[in-house]
């Protein structure tokens, strides 16, 4: 246990998120996506909801200025609607760790897909709602 740090945070996540450097990715990834197929690194955090671990993943973690959208998010099928509580919710999150809240991206299920392979990290959450995977960007903390 350590202070200051919240408890959703487990080891590895912390050590994941110390380890990645400006410009990596981290997925939190629903309990549907397939992360173990698409990422070698997976960090477990199972029953835990997405917007609170966003809450506690961001005043730890710098989201990247550098580029022009630092959250991305899984573009519905066609034929599938977005729940437009789930991206609320994380802007709350988000908003309430006293982070600015960029415009989030939203990707082709594919491109996502891509990206998660590509990503430093791929954290497996307990999140149930459909399209409710997102990517943050690393970047520097400022001096």
């Amino acid at each position: 246990m350590l202070k200051g740090i919240s408890t959703l945070i487990s080891p590895q996540l912390l050590e994941t998120m110390a380890r990645m450097g400006h410009g990596d990715e981290l997925v939190l990834a629903d309990a549907h996506f397939p992360g173990e197929s698409l990422n070698q690194r997976i960090v477990r955090a199972d029953g835990l909801r997405i917007a609170d671990l966003l809450a506690a993943i961001l005043p730890l973690f710098e989201l990247d200025s550098y580029v022009p959208h630092p959250l991305v998010m899984m573009e519905p099928v066609a034929g599938d609607s977005p729940d437009p509580a789930v991206e609320a919710s994380y802007v709350m999150s988000i908003s309430a760790s006293g982070t600015p809240v960029p415009q989030i991206k939203h990707i082709d299920r594919f491109a996502f897909y891509d990206r998660a392979r590509k990503a430093f990290a791929v954290v497996m959450t307990g999140e149930t709602a459909k399209y409710g995977n997102i990517i943050l960007v690393k970047g520097v903390i400022p001096a």
